[in-house]
């Protein structure tokens, strides 16, 4: 299983204590949140939707790849990637 550190958004710091950036363990992105989520409760619902897909208004980045345009959830987790959760900033 592969070992990853999550750059977490001010926004979702109260769940990891205040911590920036926190290690998870996980062979896909899927595998990671569930980590993150039993590590810091209450974080997986802040970043996936009621269908357990990544919300609309949160990008999720594996190294500089856009998870999205990747495999989404079932994107790789190589051990020492940075994962980066980034909410997406509204406004016109």
């Amino acid at each position: 299983m592969s070992s990853v550190s999550v750059r977490i958004p001010t926004i979702l710091r109260t769940y990891t204590g205040g911590e920036a950036e926190v290690k998870a363990d996980g062979d896909t992105l899927r595998a990671v949140i569930a980590d993150l989520d039993a590590n810091h409760a209450g974080i997986a619902a802040r970043v996936l939707d009621d269908n357990g897909k990544i919300r609309r208004f949160v990008n999720v980045y594996v190294g500089d790849e856009d998870v999205r345009f990747a495999d989404g959830l079932d994107t790789a987790t190589p051990a020492g990637a940075q994962i980066s959760i980034i909410p997406a900033v509204a406004g016109g």
